[in-house]
This record gives structure tokens, sequence and C-alpha cells, in this order.
């Protein structure tokens, strides 16, 4: 069976970003993505993360669900269940503002991708990534994209278990 991912893209990739998008890979296939209404004090802004993602600050007004809604959402997909990131050290504090600014604790835990691989997938995991981005050929850089890589570079390296 595949872990089920979860990624966020930020504001920024600083101490005052936000969560801006998030993208689940499910290990039954689902995969979930949604753009997140920020709050009014989430205020901090990079046009470098903007050129990175291609989100622009109107799309969330526009496209976005409010954070509760978001945070309920992920609640109900992910249940009880370990839930990971290949970014844990900047996922989980985006996920903490996220479910602290709901006032909703999330009913799953959020671990890193590296807890569940062998030192053999380590050791290629970048290579094969990259060949599966070619392959993809998402074009934009979006969470659930982002998701559904890591599931299918874990996929793909986890006979070196």
């Amino acid at each position: 069976m595949l872990p089920s991912i979860l990624d966020f893209e930020a504001s920024g990739f600083g101490y005052d970003s936000y969560p801006i998008e998030v993208g689940v890979a499910l290990s039954n296939g689902e995969r979930f993505c949604t753009l997140i209404i920020p709050l009014e004090q989430w205020t901090h802004w990079d046009a470098s993360a903007e050129k990175v993602h291609q989100i622009q600050q109107a799309d969330l007004a526009r496209h976005g669900l409010p954070i509760g809604d978001v945070c309920l959402r992920l609640n109900q997909l992910l249940r009880e269940q370990t839930v990971y990131s290949d970014g844990w050290v900047v996922d989980k504090p985006w996920l903490n503002t996220l479910y602290k600014a709901a006032g909703i604790k999330p009913t799953f835990t959020l671990s890193p991708i590296e807890s569940i691989q062998s030192e053999q997938q380590q050791a290629v995991w970048a290579e094969v990534r990259d060949e599966l981005i070619e392959k993809f050929a998402f074009g934009r850089h979006r969470a659930s994209h982002d998701a559904l890589l890591i599931q299918e570079t874990y996929k793909a390296t986890r006979h070196l278990r």
C-alpha cells in the first residue's frame, strides 16, 4: 500500500509565510487540492514564491476555501492516518498555522517521508523524482502535483526497502 502524502504551497519561504494551497494524494488513489483563503492578518507575500507556484493573491479569494472548511475536509479525508511529507520542516508548521487559526485539531498525524524510507531509497530519491518530473510534465508547481510526485517516487523506490 502506498502512503498518503500531503504538501503545501505557501505565501513565501520564511517565518511569516502561511499556507495558500494544500494537496493530498491518498493511499487509495484519491486526490484532493484546494486554495486557501488567508486570514486578514496573514499579509506576507513573497514574489519569488509566487513565481514558483504561479498562484496569485487574487486567486485565493476567488477560488479558495475558508481555513475552517479546509481543516474539516482534511480531517475527513485523513482521519486516523499517518500522512507523510517530503518537506516536513516547513509543512508541519504550515499545518499547525492552519489548524490553530481555524481552532480545530487535526485528526491525523503528519510525519516526514524519511521516516518510512530506507537508506537505499534516500540515496536514489532525487534522481528518481527528477525522472518522474519529466515523465509527468505537470507544467505548474502545485501542491496536488507535488503530493502525487512524492507518492510516485516512493512507489518507484519501494523495492529498495
